[in-house]
């Protein structure tokens, strides 16, 4: 994934979709940047290219929207992983 092969807020959907399949390493980096107590502008600059000073709110939402749906794959989307793969 080139930084800027993301949207500004991920699919809002009840399963998993082709974009979560396609970024379920951002989303374990966001995870794994929350665990380790990273700040989100950090996360946001590291994991996505952005920068906080100059797109204060886009990188926010970006941060904040992506985060929400890793802790949805944690919670729900893992299901439809597991699920695809015995199919």
């Amino acid at each position: 994934m080139t930084k800027t092969d993301f949207l500004d807020q991920p699919p809002d959907s009840a399963v998993l979709t082709p974009y979560d399949r396609e970024h379920l390493k951002t989303y374990l980096r966001l995870l794994d940047a929350e665990a380790d107590g990273a700040c989100w502008e950090e996360a946001v600059t590291v994991i996505f290219g952005l920068d906080p000073d100059n797109e204060a709110q886009r990188a926010e939402r970006v941060y904040q929207s992506h985060l929400a749906r890793a802790r949805w794959m944690t919670e729900n989307g893992f299901r439809h992983l597991i699920r695809s793969s015995y199919h």
